[in-house]
């Protein structure tokens, strides 16, 4: 996408992967900021990740409940594209390509980026959540770093980077070979792209309205982005909130590094957003992933927004 093309626009632009019969990406405005959605797949993963602290049947119950298959089920996987004055900012990159995981119907960002008539080149920043492989590794497809921009920047806060010299997985409860692979795909992205990074301690401005702030949590240096313009907010919250995060925050997610401290990472953020009203997006929620939080009892609800076409 050129830099003076408005994200919006391109939501309904035909090219590659226009004949899909399911939408891979959904436009939203905040304010001034033009912002994207743009659907990286589905992973297919065992519905035990969903909470390892609590009994198999109240999980099961749940799943009943939701209309959910009992032993796995499809994660979403969203990516976020902001537009703000001058610069293109990607939040996260997908899973990219990892055969050896068997997750083939992920990994579809680049050519999604392509039918939404957005150029590689055109990305100025990118802002990483955190370096799990399903967020980084969009940029380690062959051939994308020969596409990007000489002197793109990488976003990611020092602890995150820090963390993956010697990632502690003793807190996990992932499935076989999911630890390797993590493991390998971030230490590689480093290699790759390491005069790229631009790291943070707490908290830094991309561009005007648009904040990347280190929460911790899921992973030591995991980090949300909030956008804020015209008295619009929207936060793209990354792996702080799954699907049964609403009902039960304190459930803890499979992939959390440090499961009690995401579970106060992200009842603290729910109150945030269901107190501010603002918009909620996050990298497992069902695609397109918008809507607001609400307070239900002691836990929350998930309020999805109707669809503006």
């Amino acid at each position: 996408m050129d830099v003076d093309t408005s994200l919006a626009n391109t939501s309904h632009r035909s090219g590659p992967g226009s004949n899909e019969l399911v939408p891979s990406r959904y436009a939203v405005q905040v304010g001034d900021i033009d912002v994207l959605v743009v659907s990286d797949g589905v992973l297919p993963l065992p519905t035990a990740m969903l909470a390892h602290n609590i009994d198999p049947a109240v999980r099961a119950t749940w799943l009943k409940d939701m209309f959910l298959p009992p032993d796995a089920y499809d994660w979403a996987l969203n990516v976020v594209v902001v537009r703000s004055g001058d610069r293109t900012i990607l939040v996260d990159a997908g899973l990219g390509l990892d055969p050896d995981l068997h997750l083939p119907r992920a990994g579809q960002l680049i050519k999604r980026l392509e039918a939404a008539g957005i150029d590689l080149a055109s990305v100025t920043d990118v802002v990483l959540t955190h370096m799990h492989m399903d967020h980084i590794g969009g940029l380690l497809v062959e051939g994308v770093k020969e596409q990007l921009r000489p002197d793109l920047r990488i976003h990611v806060a020092a602890a995150e980077v820090k963390f993956w010299e010697a990632p502690d997985f003793s807190h996990v409860a992932m499935p076989p070979g999911f630890p390797d692979a993590l493991r390998s795909t971030a230490k590689r992205f480093v290699k790759e792209y390491r005069r790229q990074l631009r790291t943070f301690e707490k908290e830094y401005e991309v561009a005007p309205g648009v904040v990347v702030t280190r929460t911790g949590g899921h992973t030591p240096g995991h980090s949300v982005v909030r956008v804020a313009s015209g008295g619009d907010r929207l936060t793209f919250a990354g792996d702080l909130v799954f699907a049964v995060g609403f009902e039960h925050p304190d459930w803890y997610n499979g992939f959390e590094h440090d499961p009690e401290e995401s579970a106060r990472v992200r009842i603290n953020l729910l109150r945030e957003l269901a107190e501010t009203g603002g918009l909620l997006v996050a990298t497992h929620l069902p695609f397109p992933s918008v809507g607001h939080v609400a307070v239900d009892g002691d836990a929350f609800r998930w309020v999805p927004v109707f669809w503006d076409y």
